[in-house]
């Protein structure tokens, strides 16, 4: 089962959405009204189901082509389709223990444990017949994961000139969150060896660490530095690949916060700035689900 993190398809969902996915969680209402308007400004949807239902379809054709026969579930936190609705589907088809895939390299509460929690949730709504869930290990260093990743730096690599090429700054992002709960978490780790790999394998030395889409208590200390101070420091005349290593598919905060906002602020500093796909529906991401699935061993 992929277990993914879900969306609004229609503007009338936007708000219902972002109430299920903030509920209990002090973030001030300026904020909510701000990624309201990042909805609107892109159709008034997001593309975050329509591009894990085809991650799941790159992995069903995977798998038909390479074994095992295993059917390919999706659930979501926060939309249709429902992890419980999904798990009911499961049990339905006699189906008692099941790998769940969850759709984020690098684990934290917010990014890991919280959408343990709301599997558990689930297999409660879902009743007795719900299947047992397992999990991976960590994958963010995965040879597959990180050659889908340099590929996608190299595609924006290719919309350079060739002179830049040596003079590039990789600027990787992922989804900023609390100091206090990166601290009790290997998040900021995993990420930063992640990126370490992917520079490498590019052949890229200048590169940093950044991060984005900021919510929740203003007065509460998050992790920086933010992706629109990473690209003023760089300074006019730079040539900068921001690659959202920590997102596995163009969603909203991907296409709003670095190709709305992060690339107004290069226009304004005077940095060229590419923006690297994520790893998406690579075939080597896909491939290395699939492997995971098998249990096949590095």
């Amino acid at each position: 089962m992929i277990v993914g993190f879900g969306g609004p398809t229609r503007r009338e969902e936007i708000r219902p959405f972002l109430d299920n996915v903030l509920r209990g969680r002090p973030v001030p209402k300026e904020r909510y009204e701000e990624v309201v308007r990042h909805y609107e400004h892109l159709g008034g949807r997001s593309p975050y189901n329509e591009l894990t239902m085809r991650q799941a379809q790159a992995l069903r054709a995977e798998l038909d082509r390479n074994g095992p026969e295993i059917t390919v579930f999706v659930g979501m936190r926060n939309s249709e389709p429902y992890l419980a609705g999904a798990l009911r589907e499961m049990a339905a088809r006699g189906v008692r223990r099941a790998l769940g895939f969850i759709m984020s390299a690098y684990r934290s509460e917010p990014s890991w444990d919280r959408y343990q929690q709301n599997v558990r949730d689930a297999r409660e709504q879902a009743g007795g017949a719900a299947p047992e869930i397992d999990y991976p290990g960590p994958w963010h260093t995965h040879p597959l994961f990180i050659q889908a990743a340099t590929a996608r730096v190299a595609e924006a690599m290719g919309r350079l000139d060739a002179h830049s090429h040596p003079h590039v700054h990789l600027i990787f992002t992922a989804h900023s969150i609390p100091v206090a709960m990166a601290e009790s978490a290997r998040y900021v780790e995993q990420i930063t060896e992640s990126a370490r790999l992917v520079a490498r394998a590019a052949g890229v030395k200048l590169w940093t660490l950044a991060f984005q889409s900021r919510s929740g208590n203003p007065r509460e200390a998050w992790l920086e530095p933010d992706i629109g101070d990473a690209i003023r420091k760089l300074g006019a005349g730079r040539t900068a690949i921001v690659v959202p290593i920590g997102f596995v598919c163009d969603h909203v905060e991907v296409l709003y916060d670095l190709d709305v906002e992060a690339a107004r602020i290069a226009r304004e500093t005077g940095v060229w700035m590419v923006r690297a796909p994520t790893v998406g529906d690579h075939p080597r991401f896909i491939k290395m689900i699939a492997s995971i699935v098998r249990g096949e061993t590095l």
